[in-house]
């Protein structure tokens, strides 16, 4: 048996061939001669039934016209197989008998046939009847092959989404426990945002910490996170100083204006912690407000700013604010896709109900992060959410 060109790999044909199955020659010397008068139709014939599934499988014919009654193989069992053979479950058959009885050309179409002809029809209706089938299935053949690599591109972006993911979280810091405790959950979405956090010490002992998130998503977004990342992690960006989160904002402002990065401006939050008297100053960007809960217990207070996001227009009087913390203090640092939660009944988890959450604290066996995450895939209704779920945590001595 020979092995016929895999279907996804095949040319659409660019004219009508036509395939008969018929162990009558005189009937496969009538139809040919009719059909030598179109040169754009390619003709084939096979007088032996059993080979008809093997030819018509290497043919690719867009009209398989076929006898209901030959030897060796019915004619209604031939359609049936060609129906279950994937080479061929699509091709047009027609269906040529000279019984016009109702109920075998009701059978016939029942079991697959797209269509019927009495023998001999007329040139007139055979080439009407094999035209209209194949305009119809190379309609077909062209749907399907828009839907492949349709397919094929979306596997594409998917893999690639997914090593973009992989690389952004292969940037992101260990978890320490000394000086401070700090750790982190990063979950990307379907899509991958543009979300990046890192901490790192200066050299008189301070400790920096920051999140951002670049607007909109894809690959796009996240190189851009992960430049301004890079940047920040080689200290890097010209004329800074690191400690002062005011000029460090309103530097990465001047450099990452929307208008030279396709659109995409960035929310931030950037802090200087003091270890020895627990002094923090800090400095937002449109980025939510860091949640402080003060000796590590409940109510929580609110680290916020009002500048404007980063590249969103030229800003040269970035705001910051300072605050000594207490023993113990906990502080949460986290992306709008931590609480901007599209619930499956419709509604939006709001901030407020995000902070409640976040002041319950851990349980035994979770950890707070870990049981948010849960909640939150609770309330989408779904483990992908509909942005990238970044959260820094904070615990000082």
């Amino acid at each position: 048996m020979s092995t016929p060109t895999p279907i996804a790999s095949r040319a659409i044909p660019k004219h009508p061939v036509v395939l008969l199955v018929d162990d009558q020659r005189i009937v496969g010397e009538a139809v040919r001669q009719m059909l030598s008068k179109h040169a754009d139709i390619e003709f084939h014939y096979c007088q032996n039934p059993l080979e008809a599934l093997d030819l018509a499988a290497d043919l690719n014919p867009t009209v398989i016209l076929q006898d209901l009654v030959m030897p060796e193989v019915d004619g209604l069992t031939l359609v049936k197989f060609l129906r279950a053979s994937r080479a061929t479950k699509d091709i047009p058959v027609v269906v040529l008998t000279s019984n016009n009885d109702p109920a075998t050309i009701s059978e016939a179409l029942g079991g697959g046939a797209h269509d019927y002809l009495v023998k001999m029809p007329s040139e007139l209706e055979l080439v009407a009847r094999i035209r209209n089938h194949t305009r119809g299935y190379l309609n077909l053949l062209e749907r399907n092959q828009a839907f492949a690599e349709l397919a094929a591109s979306q596997q594409r972006l998917s893999a690639e989404m997914e090593a973009g993911a992989k690389y952004v979280a292969s940037l992101l810091p260990q978890p320490i426990e000394k000086p401070l405790h700090v750790d982190w959950r990063f979950v990307p979405s379907a899509e991958l945002g543009g979300d990046s956090l890192d901490y790192f010490t200066l050299d008189d002992g301070r400790v920096v910490l920051y999140m951002l998130d670049v607007t909109g998503h894809g690959l796009a977004s996240a190189l851009l996170g992960v430049t301004v990342s890079n940047l920040l992690r080689a200290r890097a960006l010209p004329g800074a100083d690191f400690g002062n989160p005011a000029q460090v904002l309103t530097l990465l402002n001047k450099s990452f204006q929307m208008e030279q990065h396709g659109g995409r401006f960035f929310t931030m939050w950037y802090g200087v912690l003091d270890l020895q008297t627990r002094h923090l100053v800090w400095c937002g960007a449109g980025h939510p407000p860091t949640m402080l809960f003060p000796g590590g217990q409940s109510p929580a207070t609110t680290l916020d700013s009002t500048n404007p996001g980063i590249g969103m227009f030229e800003y040269d009087e970035f705001e910051q604010q300072e605050l000594t913390l207490p023993e113990h203090s906990r502080l949460f640092i986290y992306s709008d896709g931590a609480f901007e939660i599209h619930k499956r009944d419709g509604g939006e988890w709001t901030h407020e109900e995000f902070v409640s959450f976040l002041s319950q604290g851990d349980v035994p066996g979770q950890h707070i992060m870990d049981r948010l995450i849960k909640h939150c895939r609770e309330l989408k209704g779904a483990d992908i959410l509909d942005d990238d779920f970044s959260i820094l945590e904070v615990t000082l001595p």
